[in-house]
């Protein structure tokens, strides 16, 4: 009986070791191994097109970081808090 209960608690740890490592690798693996795109919509190639428009360009630059940071801390936020719930249970 002894035997057996710490068998399934071994395979439970077991099997935690290799998610968390299978999570590791896929995040190891999306970091250095991404695929650049160097993309613009029309408009935008058209509207900054030159060198006259430096100042535009940036204000474009800055608000395209913005909008996509907000996403990312909303997410971060939320797994962070299922983080802490379920350290809570355990």
């Amino acid at each position: 009986m002894f035997t057996k209960v710490r068998r399934e608690k071994l395979e439970v740890s077991a099997k935690r070791k290799m998610k968390s490592l299978c999570s590791l690798f896929f995040v190891l693996y999306s970091l250095f191994f991404s695929i650049s795109a160097n993309a613009q919509c029309a408009m935008c190639r058209a509207a900054l097109a030159g060198e006259s428009n430096k100042a535009q360009a940036q204000a474009i630059n800055d608000g395209i970081v913005y909008l996509m940071v907000i996403p990312y801390l909303l997410v971060g936020l939320i797994g962070y808090y299922i983080y802490r719930m379920r350290k809570k249970k355990v």
